[in-house]
Order: structure tokens, then C-alpha cells, then sequence
């Protein structure tokens, strides 16, 4: 049994006092983020992507595919979808790795020209991020959400 998720759940970026009070680029961003949760969920990691395009090195610009260790790699059963929301999503958008890429043209903008990565970030953010934006650059798909959400439509053994 695969069960994919459309989560409206913000990802927010606080502003904790062990940070420098300097914004992140992607601050102002709404994004939407879908979930696919693995048969063998919660030992196996959960599949995220952004849904609404984003210019990080980490994640892939066409797909939304997300490249973070703690959700590859080493993803552990104690984590939880509040982990990701909370933690591990905020952390990849305030801290991107330039030097391991999924979108080689934001690493390399980020490693050899700091503004004007921020720039393009800011761009991206006003351009797909918005609420406005994120609605409807992901409008089409609303019907398809709710169909995944019903119980109907996650399939069980045998059918």
C-alpha cells in the first residue's frame, strides 16, 4: 500500500535566537509540499517534493525532488512528518549544500555568486511562492488531491 499525501501544512522558517536575525531568501515563500508515504513507513523514509517551482541546490527544479540526507539516507523510525515540517524542510531552505547538488545551476550561483543566487531565490519565491501562485500553479491537480485523500482511493492487497 502506497498512500500519497498534498499537505497544506506551512513551512515556516522561525527566527530562533541561536540564528542571526538575517531573512533567508526564501522567508515570504508559501510551498506546497507532497508526501508519499512507503508500505514500509515509518522504517522507510517518506518521499518529499516541492510542488511549486523553487531554485535550491537541493532540490530538483523540474520534479521537486528533494535531496536531504536525514530523509535518504539516515532516516530513522523516531522521525515523524513533524520532523520533516518542522525541522528538516526549514533547515534544507535556511542551510542549503551547494556541494551536493540536484539543480548544478543553483550551486553554482550560490558558491560563485552569492547575490545574485539570493536574487534569483526572491524571483522564484514572487514568480511561484506566493499564495496566489502556489494555488494556481497547482490548481489543476486540486481534483486529483482530494482523490488521494479519500479512503477509496488508497489501494489495498489483492486488488
Amino acid at each position: 500500500m502506497k498512500c500519497a499525501l498534498m499537505s497544506d501544512y506551512e513551512v515556516t522558517l522561525v527566527n530562533d535566537s541561536m540564528q542571526d536575525s538575517t531573512e533567508t531568501p526564501f522567508a515570504d515563500g508559501i510551498w506546497k509540499i507532497h508526501v508519499e508515504l512507503p508500505d514500509q513507513y515509518p522504517f522507510k523514509s517518506p518521499s518529499i517534493g516541492f510542488m511549486n517551482k523553487i531554485f535550491h541546490p537541493n532540490i530538483d527544479e523540474l520534479s521537486g525532488s528533494v535531496c536531504l540526507d536525514v530523509i535518504n539516507q539516515t532516516w530513522s523510525p523516531m522521525f515523524d512528518m513533524i520532523n520533516i515540517f518542522e525541522v528538516f524542510l526549514p533547515q534544507l531552505l535556511r542551510y542549503p549544500n551547494p556541494s551536493d547538488p540536484l539543480n548544478g545551476e543553483a550551486a553554482a550561483l550560490l558558491m560563485r555568486h552569492p547575490k545574485e543566487y539570493e536574487q534569483r531565490v526572491k524571483e522564484y519565491v514572487q514568480r511561484y511562492a506566493t499564495k496566489e501562485a502556489a494555488n494556481k500553479n497547482t490548481g489543476e491537480e486540486e481534483d486529483e488531491d482530494a482523490e488521494m485523500s479519500e479512503v477509496g482511493s488508497i489501494s489495498e492487497p489483492g486488488e
